[in-house]
């Protein structure tokens, strides 16, 4: 099934902010943001583990679907149509964008797959996290889910080119209730993204 939404402009005719829906911006003007589009009943968690990894260093933006409705994630704006304005504001000054998104466990594969088009930054943070012990793996080219969309969200910041994180349910869970597993997390993006920083910002 579709979106219901096509852009933010369709659903904001139909939700009221507040009531349907609650968007989250904390902008510290850094070179770094976290954005968690598809927050709250929407893929549940991720919001949180996006403010969490923006921590006190890194800008952050969450859209959050507030009530659970009969059609599931009826507020859902697929990543390359994502255009809500105070995304893209912040958008506009950051240079590396890392989007956080959920999917569905699957019996066979269930470790976060990490894409987009910084593919230095990508590939940095899949090592980072599978030596610090969270399973993690690289998805391209021809993978549906691998954020490689010049107009998907996560390559919207300055420099054309970010990184989407997809978490399965079950990763998802365990980082809200296991405190060395969110630990683990954390340090091997951050640095990544220190790194990144390093070189290129």
């Amino acid at each position: 099934m579709g979106d219901r939404y096509h852009c933010f402009a369709d659903l904001a005719k139909s939700e009221i902010e507040g009531r349907h829906y609650r968007i989250h911006v904390l902008d510290l003007e850094s070179p770094i943001l976290f954005l968690a589009p598809h927050g709250g009943f929407i893929e549940p968690a991720t919001l949180e583990i996006a403010r969490d990894l923006s921590g006190a260093r890194f800008s952050f933006y969450g859209f959050e679907a507030l009530e659970k409705r009969a059609r599931g994630a009826s507020l859902h704006i697929t990543s390359k149509n994502f255009d809500e304005p105070r995304a893209l504001a912040l958008l506009n000054s950051a240079q590396i964008a890392v989007t956080i998104h959920g999917r569905k466990d699957k019996d066979d594969e269930t470790s976060v797959w990490i894409g987009g088009l910084h593919e230095s930054l990508r590939d940095r943070m899949t090592r980072l996290l599978t030596q610090g012990g969270v399973e993690a793996k690289v998805v391209t080219d021809g993978h549906p889910l691998c954020g490689r969309d010049p107009n998907n969200i996560c390559n919207r910041a300055r420099q054309g080119a970010g990184v989407q994180i997809e978490m399965p349910a079950r990763s998802r869970q365990r980082y809200m209730r296991d405190a060395s597993f969110q630990r683990d997390f954390v340090t091997a993006l951050h640095c990544a993204l220190d790194h990144e920083i390093k070189l290129a910002l």
